[in-house]
C-alpha cells in the first residue's frame, strides 16, 4: 500500500496556535502538535490523513508570494 504524503498547509482544518510548545493545529482530529499534523497521523496510524480537505483558496501576502 502507498501512502500519500498530506501538505497540511493546503488543508482547511490546519490552524496555528497559540502553544509555543505546540504550534500546529488540525481541527478535524483535535490535536495540537509540533511537528506537521499528518505526520502525527501517519506515526499513529501507518496511514495518511483521511481528513485532508483542499483549502478553497490559497492566501497571498501583500507581495503576491504563496502563504
Amino acid at each position: 500500500m502507498e501512502s500519500k504524503r498530506i501538505n497540511c498547509l493546503a488543508c482547511k482544518h490546519y490552524y496555528v496556535t497559540w502553544d509555543p510548545k505546540f504550534p500546529k493545529g488540525c481541527r478535524a482530529h483535535q490535536f495540537k502538535t509540533n511537528h506537521l499534523p499528518s505526520l502525527q497521523v501517519f506515526r499513529a496510524s501507518g496511514q495518511s490523513c483521511l481528513a485532508f480537505e483542499k483549502k478553497d483558496r490559497l492566501l497571498h501576502a501583500p507581495d503576491g508570494r504563496r502563504v
